[in-house]
């Protein structure tokens, strides 16, 4: 089978930098059996391709985003004309849906959109989502109703989707166990301090103002963060003022080989987002043995109370209790990481790659 997929970006040639490891792991797997082309309207500024995990990258690039989506459309179709695509599925929705579906009706093929971040949203506080403007409102309504299927990583997003009255299929982005190995929960060395972690740039929606002041209200509690610095130092510097500066660690960007021995090494995954689909650094630290807490968002809503512990984004003082709690319950620590850890390997990257197939299938008759 021959098939399109439509991303903004997440496949960098180097492989380590600027990638989704999900995503990577997702065309490693479909490539084995599949000639697979990814159009990525804007990995570099200027139009490329390249190989990567077996799959063609075709980099759109170009000066204005418009342009780039009618230019990738074209593109898609140039391919098309070299060889039959099967299907288009798009990993995103926003601008790379709207490619996947407009050339899906131009080709006359189906597409599948896979709704992976804040499409569907609109934070107006802090200028984040899809649906911010008439124009993002506009474009998400012509993906949702021009897709063949709807799919997205966790259950909060599907009843995003049910609100704005469509049906969509749960299909999460796992894990590449070849990436990361399992590791049994470890017991913490009682006394020392509580160690913290989080994976994500540090950015509005991310929300690391109130993950600093939580560490604030628990002082044995230490922070690794790790990813790329988008507010110039902001926290860096709310964090000298609420005085813990000596117990957070600003790692900037990290490669995935970088960062898995923090990522082990922590005592407790914390999630401060406004809004997420996954996200899957928190499924990686439970394959780590690391277990999360955090905001209601994506998995955490899924996996609470079982394998996770929830607050409602922005409560401070509730994200502090929960890292009190979890630092004098060792046990329930411990619990919540074998919990996490099975939910995590039912739902690996294999996993992922046989929904995608199955799902492929489905559309195609193959």
């Amino acid at each position: 089978m021959k098939i399109a997929i439509v991303v903004p970006g997440g496949v960098d040639r180097s492989g380590e930098v600027r990638v989704v490891p999900a995503l990577l792991a997702l065309l490693k797997r479909l490539a084995v059996l599949h000639e697979v082309h990814v159009f990525a309207l804007r990995q570099e500024p200027d139009p490329g391709q390249w190989w990567l995990c077996g799959a063609r990258v075709h980099n759109i690039g170009g000066p204005r985003m418009a342009l780039g989506q009618a230019r990738a459309v074209w593109a898609i179709a140039k391919e098309h004309r070299r060889g039959r695509f099967e299907l288009i599925q798009s990993i995103w929705s926003g601008p790379a849906g709207l490619v996947a579906v407009l050339a899906a009706k131009l080709l006359g093929l189906p597409s599948a959109v896979h709704v992976a971040g804040g499409e569907l949203v609109a934070l107006h506080d802090i200028g984040y989502g899809g649906r911010l403007a008439w124009r993002g409102r506009l474009r998400e309504a012509l993906v949702l109703r021009g897709a063949d299927v709807l799919t997205a990583a966790s259950r909060p997003v599907l009843d995003q989707l049910a609100a704005l009255g469509h049906a969509g299929q749960r299909l999460p982005l796992g894990v590449d166990l070849a990436e990361f190995p399992l590791s049994e929960p470890r017991p913490r060395v009682a006394g020392a301090a509580l160690r913290l972690v989080q994976v994500a740039s540090l950015n509005r929606v991310k929300d690391q103002s109130s993950l600093l002041r939580a560490v604030a209200q628990v002082p044995r509690a230490e922070l690794d963060v790790m990813g790329e610095d988008t507010l110039n130092g902001e926290m860096q510097a709310l964090a000298a003022q609420l005085g813990v500066s000596g117990r957070v660690r600003f790692h900037g960007f990290l490669t995935q080989a970088e960062m898995r021995p923090l990522l082990a090494r922590a005592d407790l995954y914390v999630v401060s987002s406004r809004h997420e689909a996954g996200p899957l650094a928190m499924l990686e630290a439970a394959v780590l043995g690391v277990p999360s807490i955090g905001t209601a968002v994506g998995h955490l809503v899924e996996w609470t109370p079982r394998a996770a512990l929830c607050v409602m984004p922005g409560d401070v003082q509730g994200l502090a209790a929960l890292i009190t709690r979890v630092a004098e319950d060792e046990d329930l620590r411990l619990r919540l990481a074998r919990e996490a850890q099975r939910l995590a390997i039912a739902e690996d990257a294999n996993f992922s790659h046989k929904q995608f197939e199955r799902l492929h299938a489905a559309l195609t008759g193959w």
